[in-house]
């Protein structure tokens, strides 16, 4: 049985998120499956449901996990990521989703979106949890 340490430096929330992202990262929770309920986390890892709502908070909050009222927390389902490339005269900025970008791509919250702006058409707006920003090939070249 893993038990939390009351006496570590680290919050217990803290280190029992800990233990459900290692549970998660080693498959005992694959993506898209429910979690054990606030009531029986807590009986488990013997702590309160306060601490074991921050530790899920933690988790939704790095896209780990998804809740949903009623039906509880579930391991996000993996999603492809997308290589942006910055067009060139573009520009990338961030800013957080509406909420029917929220509803449309279903975005956990906390999680902000890219908005491309291309020199020549429509800015092209993309959840940042499934994008990974590049430098276009000419401008990497040159600074080498």
């Amino acid at each position: 049985m893993i038990v939390i340490d009351p006496y570590s430096p680290e919050s217990v929330y803290k280190q029992l998120a800990a233990l459900l992202r290692d549970a998660i990262d080693r498959g005992e929770y694959g993506p898209g499956e429910k979690l054990p309920s606030e009531g029986r986390l807590a009986q488990i890892y013997e702590v309160g449901r306060d601490t074991v709502r921050d530790a899920l908070n933690l988790l939704r909050g790095e896209g780990r996990i998804v809740t949903t009222k009623g039906l509880g927390s579930r391991v996000r389902a993996d999603r492809e990521i997308q290589v942006v490339v910055l067009p060139l005269g573009g520009e990338i900025t961030s800013r957080m989703p509406t909420p029917q970008e929220r509803e449309r791509w279903d975005i956990p919250p906390g999680v902000p979106v890219f908005v491309v702006e291309h020199p020549a058409g429509e800015p092209e707006v993309i959840p940042a949890d499934r994008a990974r920003l590049a430098v276009p090939a000419e401008i990497h070249d040159a600074a080498d």
